[in-house]
């Protein structure tokens, strides 16, 4: 488990994570240098344009390379616009997702996915197929973002939110549909509090979760300050799924490590954009009401995405996130591929319109469709 969070920040954390100075070159603002001294050594302070950090400007060519034949070389579109350090980064994060898929998915195919080692070679597999894909979607990105104006971090968010929606459900292997969906979420300072329900009227299906969060590394969310995104949090949390119709209840606790990185770190191109890798363990059971045995059994929790900031400060503020999560007792289910082993893909947002009103939305795809929205009120925060 350790060793691909270890890679991820090695990879990541390449000197300078896209703001290194250039070698043996003093870090000098141009408003720091003398009148006299800066016309006479003007090659001492550089435009704008190439200043460390400095956005860079959009060009046609770079951006068709870094799709083809760059989605499958990551940084090649970054090399012919002559930004090697982005190039180079990418190369590696690129390289460190292939070298773990191997570690992990050469062994589980040599030992025919053994259940004594399949746990940690999952985690290994996982975290090189999430780092792969962070690289794809960095690449694609950071090949058009330089024509965009990138979203900032939200510098603080309320302390309370309440949302209240609709979940549409299309699953073959159930009969319910419609859901309500009901949910709430605390910050206070570094721990966060979330409960949601949803609830089927017509079926009686019910699902509840309540959980909480410790901010290990990074700044809390409703006070960044000048602070960007990335963060470290523990976070645990409670299960209970009811299935009336079909005569079983799902219940479990789970225990959870997730990472964000800010990518301005990683380079001025993919700025206004986060990665996000979780790795977790949960102990769930299947009570049944008829003439079966409950069942205990434990399941690997694993997740990453590639998310966006939106808003460029004010009281709009909000994120979007394309995900995989591994995960298969939820509504979405598990991809029908690969055995029924893989989880499945989402895409979310979650924005707040002024500072009181927001809108939240989820669409997810396993081996079922779920669509969610909801209405999100945020109390707490300035008027």
């Amino acid at each position: 488990m350790v060793r691909q969070w270890v890679v991820l920040a090695l990879v990541l954390l390449w000197p300078g994570g896209g703001r290194a100075q250039m070698a043996g070159a003093p870090a000098v603002a141009p408003g720091d240098v003398p009148v006299a001294l800066e016309a006479t050594t003007p090659a001492l302070v550089p435009p704008p344009a190439t200043m460390p950090g400095a956005r860079p400007s959009f060009a046609v060519l770079p951006a068709a390379v870094s799709v083809v034949p760059g989605f499958f070389l990551h940084g090649l579109g970054s090399l012919v616009a002559g930004d090697t350090g982005t190039a180079k980064r990418l190369f590696l994060l690129e390289g460190a997702g292939l070298g773990l898929l191997a570690v992990g998915g050469v062994p589980i195919a040599l030992s025919g996915a053994s259940r004594r080692v399949i746990g940690p070679l999952y985690a290994v597999t996982l975290a090189g197929v999430g780092l792969f894909s962070v690289s794809t979607l960095a690449n694609l990105y950071g090949a058009v973002s330089p024509a965009l104006t990138p979203g900032e971090v939200p510098q603080r968010l309320p302390p309370l939110e309440l949302e209240v929606g609709y979940q549409h459900v299309a699953d073959p292997a159930f009969s319910y549909r419609h859901f309500v969906s009901v949910g709430a979420l605390a910050r206070l300072e570094r721990l966060s509090l979330a409960a949601g329900a949803k609830l089927s009227p017509d079926d009686g299906n019910l699902r509840v979760r309540v959980g909480g969060g410790w901010r290990l590394m990074g700044a809390p969310e409703a006070s960044r300050g000048g602070a960007d995104g990335t963060a470290v949090d523990l976070e645990a949390a409670a299960l209970m799924h009811r299935y009336p119709t079909e005569g079983f209840t799902l219940g479990g606790g789970e225990l959870f490590l997730r990472g964000r990185y800010d990518l301005a770190r990683f380079s001025p191109r993919t700025a206004g954009s986060f990665a996000e890798m979780g790795v977790g363990f949960a102990m769930q059971r299947y009570g049944y009401t008829g003439p079966v045995d409950d069942i205990l059994f434990e399941q690997l929790l694993f997740t990453f995405g590639y998310g966006v900031y939106l808003g460029r400060g004010g009281p709009f503020r909000g994120e979007a996130m394309l995900y995989y999560d591994h995960r298969k007792d939820d509504f979405p289910g598990g991809i029908k591929a690969g055995g029924g082993v893989p989880g499945y893909l989402g895409l979310r947002g979650r924005v707040l319109l002024t500072e009181r009103w927001g809108v939240s939305a989820d669409l997810q795809l396993g081996s079922a469709w779920v669509g969610r929205v909801s209405l999100v009120y945020a109390l707490g925060g300035a008027p």
